[in-house]
């Protein structure tokens, strides 16, 4: 069992639980730090814990035998990574890796099993919150084929933004370009629009949202879409 009793958390499935569910699961709740690029959980392999976010960002991401990569769906503090634990399926075809430092809570998957059942309030969150992942995905899809490079990248910094608790945050152009699917070149022009237009500052790794409502502008309408669908299953 874990040592540490975990701290308060601003995890919101974790936080919408009835008080004594969560304290009931807090015993089994563990307090850790999520540094830049720590991975979660590795491709066909079995998972050990699950993670609740409090703050920060992690991609699932597909990669491909040429070692590329690019994001699958987006997990902040209002989900958890390791939901295909509850439909009883042992490892995905997935890498879960953190993109924006942060921390969160964490649980052993055998506990999670355990205590997380149908009638309980996580569970019933957690079914509404792979419907959420669902629209996610497919939303991504029509992205990638259908919108441009400057929009798609304006609703993943508003994404990371609406996961983090500062308007400054740690993302390379080559981490962007990865979680995009384009080359580092056209995330490099579209930094630079953004940062001519007022709506970000850019430098060595460091974004500043400078003006969030251009960025919404700027930003093809998946991001809205993807936002009031989670908002509308889990609750604001």
């Amino acid at each position: 069992m874990p040592q540490n009793r975990p701290r308060p958390t601003q995890n919101r499935l974790l936080c919408a639980l009835p008080q004594q569910e969560y304290d009931r699961l807090a015993f089994h709740l563990e307090f850790v730090e999520m540094p830049f690029r720590y991975v979660l959980s590795e491709v066909n392999q079995p998972i050990e814990y699950v993670y609740f976010p409090n703050y920060g960002v992690v991609s699932t991401v597909t990669i491909t035998e040429e070692g590329e990569t690019v994001e699958a769906a987006t997990i902040g503090n209002e989900g958890m990574t390791g939901i295909h634990a509850i439909l009883g399926v042992e490892q995905v075809s997935l890498q879960a890796i953190v993109q924006v430092a942060g921390d969160g809570m964490r649980m052993r998957i055998d506990a999670f099993r355990r205590e997380v059942t149908p009638g309980t309030r996580l569970h019933e969150l957690l079914l509404r919150y792979i419907q959420a992942l669902i629209s996610q995905l497919s939303q991504t899809v029509a992205c990638n084929r259908l919108h441009s490079v400057e929009e798609r990248c304006c609703r993943w910094l508003l994404t990371c933004h609406d996961r983090v608790p500062s308007d400054e945050f740690f993302l390379t152009q080559e981490l962007l370009s990865q979680m995009l699917g384009v080359r580092r070149a056209s995330v490099s022009v579209v930094a630079a629009i953004l940062q001519k237009a007022g709506f970000i500052t850019y430098s060595r790794g460091k974004i500043r949202i400078l003006d969030r409502l251009g960025l919404e502008s700027a930003a093809c309408e998946c991001y809205s879409v993807v936002k009031a669908e989670f908002d509308r299953l889990l609750g604001e």
